[in-house]
């Protein structure tokens, strides 16, 4: 794919017909705790001690950045809020470098899969940084029917409770 001045390459998924299963550990520790602590590889773009920014080894999209903290939380709900609100901080920051960078990206979406259920491959929180292109492939399904209020009104009381709780 030619953006411009810069070449990027093809994605695996363009190059490769079948996609390659990642292990989850190193030497028997998760692998992005071996990648926080220097014992893995990895592609740095931000290391601000606490957090790092790294790219992706089988990116969704050219550019795909993954956020992470240092210390090891299995989900979301696992980080000390300061650091869960840190990670989206610098997120955004890492957006805006996609947006600015020679990659020229159209658009940025932000990804973060919660527990196996929502996708979770690695069991360390981690937040996607998909930088976007018109036409890039990229394509998340879902049921989008209207659903009636009474129904929504349900899930908003349940919600609510359960923050109230």
């Amino acid at each position: 794919m030619d953006l411009g001045r810069v070449r990027v390459p093809p994605l695996a998924s363009e190059v490769m017909s079948e996609r390659v299963e990642l292990p989850t550990t190193v030497n028997g520790e998760c692998v992005f705790c071996a990648i926080a602590h220097g014992r893995a590889e990895a592609s740095v773009v931000h290391d601000d001690g606490e957090l790092l920014g790294i790219v992706d080894l089988r990116p969704v999209t050219t550019g795909h950045l993954l956020v992470l903290p240092r210390e090891h939380a299995v989900g979301l709900g696992d980080l000390p809020p300061d650091v869960g609100a840190r990670m989206f901080r610098v997120a955004q920051r890492l957006a805006g470098a996609l947006r600015r960078s020679e990659l020229r990206c159209e658009g940025v979406n932000l990804f973060l899969a919660d527990g196996a259920a929502a996708g979770q491959e690695i069991p360390h929180v981690h937040l996607h940084v998909f930088p976007r292109h018109a036409g890039d492939g990229f394509r998340l399904s879902a049921d989008l029917r209207v659903r009636p209020r009474d129904e929504l009104d349900g899930i908003a009381s349940a919600v609510r409770a359960a923050l109230n709780g």
